[in-house]
């Protein structure tokens, strides 16, 4: 069964980083797109990165274009996302995610405080 996993979150200060990394198992990860969304208190769930199985990354959304990075390694089924220059509103739970058969997957989410 599809599995993913994340880890990397933390506390952080305002202009810090963190790098979130997501392991995933149970399909052929070398061939899926992979995505990072995140979901803040009392907001909807956002999507912030895409790359796909060539290494292509799409739809950074503004709010994090220029400062959060997505890649992939195939050889450790990882995806991450390296977040620099972080700000109090980045403050949320981040999940990693696939689209497989018709069903989107979630991870259990990693919490990400950014406060001083």
């Amino acid at each position: 069964q599809v599995q993913l996993v994340e880890s990397g979150g933390g506390l952080v200060q305002p202009g810090g980083s963190l790098r979130l990394s997501c392991a995933a198992s149970g399909f052929t990860f070398s061939s899926s797109a992979m995505s990072w969304y995140r979901q803040a208190p009392g907001k909807e769930r956002e999507l912030l990165a895409t790359i796909t199985s060539t290494d292509i990354n799409l739809n950074y959304a503004d709010s994090v274009k220029g400062r959060f990075t997505i890649s992939r390694d195939n050889a450790k089924n990882t995806v991450y996302l390296q977040m620099n220059s972080l700000k109090p509103e980045d403050t949320a739970i981040y999940f990693c995610s696939v689209f497989r058969s018709g069903t989107r997957y979630w991870g259990q989410g990693t919490h990400v405080t950014v406060s001083s």
